[in-house]
Order: structure tokens, then C-alpha cells, then sequence
């Protein structure tokens, strides 16, 4: 009998890297207003697709009147959609998913009131025992800069230091998904570049998913993993943009080469579109 050969081992296919499954999924989606007089519509979104997988941090930036707000809300289950998929873990968003935190433009706080009451409101909201969420609402504030400001209340406090309590509110439960809409947008350029770096900070701290509304291209690149761009009447995705800086970010990095080049394709994307001017030479 002819002894066996010794063979070289059989390689192994190449490793194929599997991307985790989207935490939201929106396919074809479209949201219709019915106009308050008459019987006319406006259509606010259409035909909207995006993923947003785990642990990501995306903005979605565009013009006043794009949809932004109302995909946000959308996704958050406060509107309902008229046409189209959005599952959030695969399952349908029709009402606003448990381990989702929001965080709004205006901070929405109670005057009446302290700090730490405002934080732990959405722990008693959901009928939770409130001592058992002292704590992390006090670690909160305290990680925001805000330790020894529990008692005060919202209208003793700067813009700044009300948006970082809300900030705390909508982390207290320790949600998975944060959404923001344009949370910074009104406050002065100081305090939105320290308060970008307590969100970078917490991000990378905490790995949660984030979806950011923003009008700022500065912000939306500073922040974000992923930009999607929007157009407007009615609201589509018209472009998404893959922000590949390194992290952890400081604001330094505004003024390298790499973020100005970001920039140029995000204002160039809006003269495209007809949403911004393109500058005399």
C-alpha cells in the first residue's frame, strides 16, 4: 500500500468582517402633514433610507424646513410615519422606545423645579423608585460640571449649564440610543465647543448610539462618524458623507487639512443642491 504524502494544510478562507446589524432601519420612509385649512398636504418626508449601526455617532445636517426634526422625532416615536419601514432592533417604531433618551434644542426644564428633580424626571415618568436614580443623576451633574448645583434651579443658571442638565435627564436611564435635536444651537460659540467635548467625552466613554440634528458642518464633522445630508421639499437623504478622523478629538482638530477638506465637500454637496451660494471669485 502506498503510504500517505503529507500535505501542506488547507488554508482557511480570508476573514470576512462582519458589520453588526443596524440599530435603526429606515426604508422608503415618508411623513405627511395634513395642512390645518383646507384639504392640501405637505409632504415633510420622502423616501428616506438609512442604517444606523450600534455604538455610531451620526449627524444629519441640512437646511431650515429639510425634515431634520421631523425624521428625528420619527425615529424617536413621537410622530408616526405615513409610508415606508423604521425599526429600531428590528422591530416597528410606533411609540417612543424605552431605551431612547432625547435631548432638545430648548432645554424643556420644570423652574419649579431643582437640578437634581429636573434629572430624575424621566426616572419618575416611568413610575421608577427615585431613590434608586439619585446617584447616577448626581454623577451626572457632576461628570457635566454641575456638582453642587443639585439644589439650584433652572432659572439661576446660564444657557449652557440648563442644556447640560438636560443633557444629564436624558442620559439618567443609561439608554442605548441618545437623540439630539440640535441641542447647542442656541448657545454662544464658547460654551458649544466645551459642551462638544463633554458629548465626545461621554460618546467615547459610553459607546451609545447617537443621532445628532445639526444646522453647524463644523459640528456635524467634529463629532460625527457618519454625516447624512439633506434636501429639502420635500426631505431626502441626498448624500451621506464617512468622517474618518481620529479619535479621541480635540478642537485642534478643526484646523487640520483633513477637516477643511470635509468641509469643502460638505458646503460643496449644499451648492449642488442649491441650499448654499457658491462664493464669488
Amino acid at each position: 500500500m502506498t503510504a500517505l504524502r503529507a500535505t501542506q494544510p488547507i488554508p482557511s478562507p480570508p476573514t470576512v468582517a462582519v458589520r453588526a446589524a443596524p440599530l435603526i432601519s429606515a426604508r422608503g420612509v415618508g411623513k405627511v402633514f395634513r395642512e390645518r385649512r383646507g384639504s392640501g398636504e405637505v409632504v415633510a418626508l420622502d423616501g428616506v433610507d438609512l442604517d444606523v449601526r450600534p455604538g455610531e455617532f451620526v449627524s444629519i445636517l441640512g437646511p431650515s424646513g429639510c425634515g431634520k426634526s421631523t425624521l428625528l422625532q420619527c425615529i424617536g416615536g413621537l410622530l408616526p410615519i405615513t409610508s415606508g419601514t423604521l425599526t429600531l432592533e428590528g422591530s416597528e417604531i410606533s411609540e417612543p422606545p424605552l431605551d431612547a433618551g432625547f435631548v432638545f434644542q430648548q432645554d424643556l426644564l420644570l423652574d419649579w423645579r431643582s437640578v437634581l428633580g429636573n434629572v430624575l424626571l424621566t426616572a419618575e415618568f416611568r413610575g421608577y423608585r427615585l431613590t434608586d436614580w439619585e446617584g447616577r443623576a448626581r454623577e451626572l451633574l457632576a461628570t457635566l460640571g454641575l456638582q453642587g448645583a443639585e439644589g439650584r434651579y433652572p432659572w439661576e443658571l446660564s444657557g449652557g449649564m440648563r442644556q447640560r442638565v438636560a443633557i444629564c435627564r436624558g442620559l439618567l436611564l443609561d439608554p442605548k440610543l441618545l437623540l439630539m435635536d440640535e441641542p447647542f444651537g442656541a448657545l454662544d460659540a464658547i460654551t458649544r465647543d466645551e459642551l462638544n467635548l463633554e458629548l465626545e467625552r461621554i460618546w467615547e466613554r459610553t459607546s451609545k448610539t447617537v443621532l445628532l440634528i445639526t444646522h453647524s458642518i463644523a459640528e456635524a464633522i467634529f463629532l460625527s462618524d457618519r454625516v447624512l445630508v439633506m434636501s429639502k421639499n420635500p426631505g431626502r437623504i441626498a448624500e451621506v458623507v464617512d468622517i474618518d478622523l481620529p479619535r479621541p478629538r480635540s478642537l485642534d482638530i478643526r484646523e487640520t487639512p483633513a477637516f477643511t477638506t470635509y468641509q469643502r465637500r460638505l458646503r460643496s454637496i449644499f451648492e449642488s443642491l442649491g441650499i448654499m451660494r457658491r462664493a464669488a471669485p
